[in-house]
């Protein structure tokens, strides 16, 4: 029988990570904090978690971490992200709960110049990064991860997707035999779960609640009605959140036309530079810009707890996909939507996507 622990002085924390807690005003643990906190604080064993965006998975393995790390012992554990904007928000999330121990946390990606990072890495406790820039470092010889006992992989599907597998795999390599491993996945792909046999032994598995505090629904219009439907649904006012699309150009396309009719759009596609990307994410997080177009590839590690609202102006391509986009919203106990726009071929698509992912997504009728 599970434990269910009401609040965070019930997990046996030390009072410099409870303070760190009430300072960010999480008031009580998430399912998945629940289930990991003490796990990882109190076994020896290899932990899988099945946690979807949104569900506290971050501080799940933060606090933790934050709690066993020495100061004084250089580099104890690893993260890897498969992107640079979740690199930065595991890292801003790992200073934000620290306290007043002084750890060091080096966050190392590409895009930026590379000499700082070796000079972080230098006083690191925690490293923090995506897979292709901490293998550049492995290789040069200025970052040794021998006395590595932690290694977290974060959204393990995600990097499966983006094809990172083979370098998360030499990574490992390049770590202490006796390191703990704890994987954390939104959805559980054979090849995630093979690769958990290969290096992980025997480990537990834990499975968060589903959020039910997101409504999914869909609207069937006809192909040339498609920007129709997404203008009617966007001028809620109160409406913040992603439209996602099918390619950088849709994007771009997309975010010029509801400008040209007066609504606040901004767009994240692959031709900005990072500087540009930051600017567009802060003035979202800012709420200047309410509604912000997007691909996969572009949304991942954009962190923002209160949309209330998901578009998916096309479909994505795979059930684990939108899974991962409608994570977005419903986050921090808050209520959310998710809103599927499709043309009559698309249908079945939908009803796959429902039936792989056991969903419940409704018809919305536009009055």
């Amino acid at each position: 029988m599970e434990v269910e622990y009401m609040n965070f002085n019930e997990l046996n924390l030390s009072d410099n990570i409870l303070n760190a807690i009430r300072n960010k005003g999480f008031e009580k643990p998430t399912d998945i904090q629940m289930k990991v906190i003490p796990l990882f604080l109190n076994d020896e064993y290899n932990i899988v978690a099945q946690a979807r965006t949104g569900s506290g998975k971050t501080a799940s393995f933060a606090i933790p971490l934050i709690e066993l790390v020495n100061e004084n012992n250089g580099i104890e554990a690893i993260i890897l992200t498969p992107t640079r904007e979740l690199a930065i928000q595991v890292a801003d999330e790992i200073e934000s709960l620290k306290g007043n121990k002084n750890l060091k946390i080096a966050k190392i990606y590409g895009g930026k110049a590379i000499y700082p990072q070796i000079k972080a890495l230098k006083n690191a406790n925690i490293v923090v990064g995506t897979p292709g820039r901490i293998l550049d470092h492995i290789n040069r010889g200025t970052l040794n991860l021998k006395n590595v006992k932690y290694f977290i992989l974060d959204e393990a599907d995600e990097m499966l997707n983006m094809g990172f597998i083979k370098d998360v795999e030499k990574i490992l390599n390049a770590c202490n035999k006796d390191k703990r491993i704890l994987l954390f996945s939104a959805t559980m792909p054979r090849e995630i779960l093979n690769l958990a046999k290969k290096y992980m032994g025997d480990y537990s598995f834990i499975k968060a609640k589903i959020n039910a505090n997101i409504e999914q629904s869909y609207v069937e219009v006809n192909e040339n009605e498609r920007f129709e439907a997404l203008c009617r649904l966007l001028k809620n006012k109160e409406f913040y959140g992603l439209v996602f699309c099918k390619t950088k150009r849709d994007t771009k396309e997309l975010a010029s036309m509801l400008r040209d009719i007066g609504f606040k759009a901004g767009a994240i596609h692959g031709d900005l530079s990072q500087s540009q990307r930051e600017k567009v994410i802060r003035l979202f997080k800012q709420k200047k810009i309410r509604i912000l177009i997007a691909t996969d590839v572009m949304s991942r590690g954009i962190d923002v707890n209160d949309l209330n609202c998901v578009i998916n102006y096309h479909l994505p391509q795979n059930p684990e996909s939108y899974m991962h986009r409608i994570g977005r919203t419903g986050r921090a106990g808050k209520k959310g939507k998710a809103i599927s726009i499709i043309n009559r071929r698309e249908y079945k698509k939908l009803r796959y996507i429902e039936r792989a992912m056991k969903l419940k997504i409704k018809k919305l009728k536009f009055g």
